[in-house]
């Protein structure tokens, strides 16, 4: 197939360019608004329809892999027209395009889509009630997906981190090696996802034939902010910095966060006959990555 990875320069685009090397039975076309210097990628300006419709036209594009998003969760608040261009319209841009060829669309999605009020891992048929712009965008954008292109793959994830671009665990690692003292949230409870796994999962889809539908992944195993960030610190080899519990209110910010957002993967693992790794098993791989930089 032909293969679009849009937003090729993010967490999951960076680890999608990398794992398609192992699957080069397809051909792809990785894109991102901006391309750095040396790099192979091209120029696409998702939020343009004409542009968008002509690279795919162009391309005899047969599946595309939407890894851009407007993922600032607190500045969306006070920016809800450029988050809604990025996470609603531009995806239906790439859904029509494709679907026009009759292929398929791979989206991604996030918990944020929910109001994280559930006391129990969260499967694809809970009714939505997103209370961030952030996730009523994302879930908008699910429905322009669905609405433009048959074949589709919706999978929502959460608490995503790589060795690519800024992330909660490479931010936890710096500011464990500059502070003697960090405060983070232990009532916020979920899964950590590494993008290189959410990257297998994707690639498992698109090479068994994408089974239309709304999937959720994540890493397997549940935790809090701040356990994950006790783990980050021990495997990190970081000792001389104290990390201490807070309370949701007692670091408040602009947008809500979801309290509990752990993912029920029973459908995407029995759809596809994946096996997904436990979240200390990827934070391990992900920081030995890191640390051989």
């Amino acid at each position: 197939m032909n293969i679009l990875v849009t937003g090729c320069n993010g967490q999951l685009g960076n680890e999608m360019q990398l794992q398609a090397k192992e699957h080069l039975q397809h051909k792809y076309f990785f894109t991102d608004v901006v391309i750095p210097e040396g790099s192979e990628a091209q120029k696409l300006d998702i939020t343009n329809e004409q542009e968008v419709e002509a690279f795919v036209e162009a391309n005899e594009i047969d599946c595309i892999v939407n890894c851009a998003a407007y993922t600032a969760v607190d500045k969306a608040e006070c920016n809800e027209e450029l988050c809604n261009l990025l996470n609603n319209i531009a995806p239906g841009y790439l859904a029509k395009a494709v679907g026009k060829r009759g292929g398929s669309i791979v989206q991604v999605s996030t918990d944020y889509v929910f109001d994280g009020t559930s006391y129990k891992p969260v499967t694809e048929e809970l009714p939505t009630c997103p209370n961030s712009v952030y996730g009523r965008t994302k879930l908008a954008g699910e429905e322009s997906v669905k609405a433009n292109c048959k074949k589709y793959l919706i999978i929502r994830t959460a608490w995503l981190y790589s060795t690519f671009g800024n992330n909660f665990v490479k931010t936890m690692i710096r500011l464990g090696k500059e502070k003697p003292e960090l405060g983070v949230v232990f009532d916020q409870v979920g899964t950590p996802t590494y993008a290189r796994d959410l990257a297998t999962a994707i690639f498992a889809a698109i090479n068994q034939g994408i089974v239309s539908g709304i999937y959720h992944f994540s890493n397997e195993g549940v935790t809090s902010w701040y356990d994950f960030t006790k783990a980050i610190h021990r495997i990190a080899g970081i000792d001389t910095c104290h990390v201490k519990p807070l309370h949701t209110a007692e670091y408040p910010a602009p947008a809500p966060r979801p309290h509990y957002s752990v993912l029920d993967k029973t459908k995407i693992k029995d759809t596809y006959g994946i096996e997904i790794p436990h979240w200390e098993t990827s934070l391990q791989a992900c920081i030995e990555q890191l640390i051989a930089r």
